[in-house]
This record gives structure tokens, C-alpha cells and sequence, in this order.
């Protein structure tokens, strides 16, 4: 083959292709070639899984689309913008000492204990005085001289008669909600509650304990009412004295032997 190549090439013609040798050789003794018999496939059933996955299709008029949180599409309404700023304004800016005081009240256990002790002292509400006056009334008949029944101690309620009261020196224990709404109208009680009264010949400190609790509805709650910026006790009974004068020293020593440092502490930033 080479040579006829070599010859071919000479003359300008193309050696022909040959094919590959194989690297099998062939069977000369003419046996039966071997057949390898493929395995046969079963036909699948339907399929044993006990949930079948079902693809929704939520194009329109098809399957409902998931629940989806849409609090940034919603219009709220005036009152819950301006509490939510206020908030955000509140973490931003500085907030000086005298408003700063009343993000900062009075501890759960103080607070719980304060307000169990306020419920025995709770003014009487329409029925109960009633209920009063009518016995009055029974007594006047059969005695014209009979005396008339004296009111049970209870708490003082509202801004104007706690502020008198203070000013008169009757109050024992004042508290004063954090969350009252202009805040001027409680702002100026802690330190009425620790003001400077002048005596014919020295000055001394108004010590009257005073405490900032949550929130104006449990204290609304004490006086029959939906809301309540501040309570203040005057009377007490003897019986309830010494457990008063446990709870005045819990708050003297978280609000009025602190006052100084209250007084110069930032909030905010």
C-alpha cells in the first residue's frame, strides 16, 4: 500500500482511504455470535406516594393567592402616625431630665403593690352612696337628732384637687401617671412635691413621698373612671398604717432620695 501510495502521490493522484483496523479479530471458526439479552423494563404504575403534589395556578380566576403582610400599604389613621413619630422623635432627640423622669417608672412589683394597697381606699361610686344616703335618711326619720354617717378615708383624684392638696400639706402619698397626655399637666408635680416652703425662721423641705406609675387607666380604674393623670391619700386607716409606711419607704428611696440624680439625667440620644 505504501508503494502504490508513494507511486500515486508521484503521479498526483490520491491514495485511497483505508479503513481502520479494528482491535477485534475475526471469529474464523464461524461460531454463533453471543446475545446479550436486555433486561426488560416494568411498566410503571401509578405512583404509591400517599400526598400527590398539586401545583396551585394563581393566575385570575384561579387559586387564591397567599396571605401577604401589607402593613406598609395601609393607611393608618392620624392619631396612630403622630404616636408613632413621636416615639421615633423621642429615641432621636435629647429629652431633658424633667420629661425623661416619666419614661422611667415605677418598678411591676411596686406598682402592683401600690395599687392593691389603693383599692382599699377606692371612692364610692353611685350605688354605695345611695345606699349611704338612704340610711341617713332612715336614721333622720326614726331620730331627728340621729348624726349623719361620716364617708370612709379614700383617695384624692384630679390634677387641681391633688395640687391643692399637696400645697396644704395633707397629702401622704402622691402618684402620678406616666402617661399623661399634654404632659404639662403633671410635668411640674415631682418637684411641687419637693418644693422649698419658707417658715417664720428657716427654710425646710416639703418631704412628701410621690411615685410614677403605669398608667393613667389602672389608675382611672381606682376612682371609677376611664383615666386619671394622679391620686393622692390623705386619710388612712390605723389598721392599714403599718403597711403604708413600708410602701412610702420603698418609693422614698426610688423617687425622693433620688431626686437629684433624676434631675440631672438626659434621655433620648
Amino acid at each position: 500500500i505504501n508503494a502504490e501510495y508513494m507511486g500515486d502521490a508521484q503521479k498526483g493522484k490520491k491514495a485511497p482511504k483505508v479503513a481502520p483496523k479494528s482491535g477485534k479479530k475475526a471469529d474464523t471458526k464461524g461460531s454463533k455470535e453471543k446475545v446479550v439479552a436486555k433486561k426488560e423494563k416494568k411498566p410503571q404504575g401509578p405512583s404509591e406516594a400517599l400526598f400527590q403534589s398539586r401545583p396551585k395556578n394563581f393566575s385570575i380566576g384561579n387559586d387564591l393567592p397567599h396571605k401577604m403582610d401589607l402593613t406598609r400599604f395601609v393607611k393608618w389613621p392620624k392619631y396612630v402616625v403622630r404616636q408613632r413619630q413621636k416615639r421615633i422623635l423621642l429615641k432621636r432627640l435629647k429629652v431633658p431630665p424633667a420629661i425623661n423622669q416619666f419614661h422611667v417608672p415605677a418598678g411591676v412589683h411596686i406598682r402592683n403593690e401600690l395599687l392593691k394597697f389603693a383599692l382599699k381606699y377606692k371612692p364610692e361610686d353611685k350605688l354605695e352612696k345611695k345606699k349611704r344616703l338612704r340610711k341617713d335618711a332612715e336614721a333622720k326619720l326614726k331620730d331627728p337628732k340621729a348624726p349623719a354617717t361620716t364617708k370612709r378615708p379614700q383617695v384624692y383624684s384630679g390634677i387641681q384637687r391633688v395640687t391643692r392638696v399637696i400645697e396644704t400639706k395633707r397629702a401622704k402619698l402622691v402618684l402620678i401617671a406616666h402617661d399623661v397626655d399634654p404632659l404639662e399637666v403633671v410635668i411640674f408635680l415631682p418637684a411641687l412635691c419637693r418644693k422649698m416652703v419658707r417658715l417664720p425662721s428657716l427654710f425646710s423641705l416639703q418631704e412628701i413621698p410621690y411615685a410614677i406609675v403605669k398608667d393613667k387607666s389602672l389608675l382611672g380604674k381606682l376612682v371609677n373612671r376611664k383615666t386619671c393623670a394622679c391620686i393622692a391619700f390623705t386619710q388612712l386607716n390605723p389598721q392599714d398604717k403599718p403597711a403604708f409606711d413600708k410602701l412610702v419607704e420603698s418609693v422614698k428611696k426610688t423617687f425622693n432620695d433620688r431626686f437629684d440624680d433624676i434631675k440631672r439625667k438626659w434621655g433620648g440620644m
